[in-house]
């Protein structure tokens, strides 16, 4: 151990402390019992909603009056009549199965039935598949 200089030892004091108290043991009935032998003074409130839950339940009754009071009908859009009409007579012309079709645009054959039975909700990019696969203007004036 040649070459290290003198071996000294730190001596300062460490000191451990507790925690201070947290607002939970501050309400303890322990403490507020013990804060009243000593003369401290206590201030306790009643809280008017205490243990109810009727707050939650007053502002959703707007709420449901709101949605009853709602007479408006939303609904999807639907595929009309017209294109319906003719996806299936140039379908028909171009002698296709709705398989067939499907396959052509790359579409699974319940998305061909849905439009020609009305059922599907309107997608531009499909009826512009479907009006390059079968070569007829399906949208817009004829």
């Amino acid at each position: 151990m040649a070459g290290i200089g003198p071996l000294t030892q730190d001596w300062e004091p460490v000191v451990i402390r507790k925690k201070p108290p947290n607002a939970a043991t501050k309400k303890d009935e322990k403490v507020v019992n013990a804060a009243r032998r000593a003369g401290a003074e206590i201030e306790s409130v009643k809280k008017s909603n205490a243990g109810a839950n009727k707050a939650a339940s007053s502002s959703t009754t707007l709420n449901t009056r709101k949605l009853d009071e709602e007479t408006e009908n939303l609904a999807h859009e639907r595929v009309p009549t017209e294109l319906k009409k003719a996806i299936m007579h140039a379908r028909m012309e171009k002698k296709l199965t709705q398989s067939q079709l499907a396959r052509m645009i790359n579409e699974k054959p319940q998305i061909i039935q849905e439009y020609e039975s009305g059922k599907a909700i309107p997608n531009q990019q499909i009826i512009g598949k479907l009006e390059r696969a079968l070569g007829a203007k399906l949208r817009g004036k004829k």
